[in-house]
């Protein structure tokens, strides 16, 4: 089993299989690496070097009091990318990990990273304010707070019938997805998830998104339940290089259940 060691001391468990151009994924709330299965097999078959952590609090990574924040979710990431000496690497990051790849590419990656690609991403800010007229009103982050620090086995259960759009019409629930979900969400921290609800709907990336000049492709669903639609947009308007790509009634968990179209868009942006 691969672990670093950052600077406080937290263990970061990951992947790193083939060579090649590396390609580094960023889970999201509250999984692990293991939710990139799908695009781990793809890119790896495809020659390219894939790469994968468990977050601070997430999977088999440390589960530590302190540092469950989007600032230090970048610094892991930077030093375990600077321990592996990555240079050219491509960025991809699902719903919290898109806030991850933005805040690490913009405070870390110069002469490092080379493209990024958000899926179903948290920027640039999602709770309601007033400059963020549209955002999710705090409340509702409040509530899923309150699910997960103390009915957090059940809350998990049921949670991914949302993310994966199984509530619609004509779907139906794919069980092994579904177990698969609560079984990485609940190998991590009631703390760190917990803490981590308020760095994925709290932390503002407007300036991170103008900062960066590198390309970056936005993929978003536009059926997502989790993370709404109009996040992408606006993520696009405010990138230098910036391209969005939307499907019609895709869900947020879209890198799983429409694995092939993602893979497939992602590896055309890379060439």
């Amino acid at each position: 089993m691969s672990t670093f060691t950052v600077k406080d001391g937290a263990e970061i468990f990951y992947k790193d299989w083939g060579t090649g151009q590396p390609i580094v994924f960023h889970h999201g709330w509250p999984l692990s690496s293991d939710d990139w299965d799908a695009q781990m097999m793809f890119f790896l078959q495809k020659g390219y070097r894939v790469i994968a952590h468990d977050r601070r609090g997430h999977g088999r990574s440390s589960q530590t009091s302190e540092g469950n924040n989007m600032e230090t979710y970048a610094s892991d990431i930077a030093q375990l990318v600077e321990a592996l000496d990555l240079k050219d690497a491509i960025h991809v990051g699902h719903s919290t990990g898109g806030g991850e790849v933005i805040r690490y590419a913009a405070k870390y990656g110069k002469g490092r990273i080379s493209k990024a690609v958000i899926i179903s991403a948290v920027p640039p800010i999602m709770v309601q304010s007033e400059s963020n007229p549209e955002g999710v009103p705090l409340s509702v982050f409040d509530e899923i707070r309150k699910g997960t620090a103390f009915t957090r086995s059940q809350y998990f259960y049921d949670f991914p019938i949302p993310f994966y759009g199984w509530n619609r019409e004509g779907q139906t629930v794919q069980e092994g997805i579904k177990q698969n979900w609560w079984r990485q969400g609940m190998m991590g921290s009631v703390l760190a998830h917990h803490d981590g609800i308020k760095a994925f709907s709290e932390t503002d990336f407007r300036e991170d998104l103008k900062s960066l000049d590198i390309p970056v492709l936005v993929l978003h669903g536009e059926d997502d339940q989790i993370v709404p639609y109009h996040q992408a947009p606006k993520s696009a308007a405010l990138l230098k290089n910036g391209k969005l790509i939307s499907y019609p009634g895709f869900p947020h968990g879209m890198p799983t259940t429409e694995a092939e179209t993602i893979n497939n868009d992602i590896l055309a942006f890379i060439k």
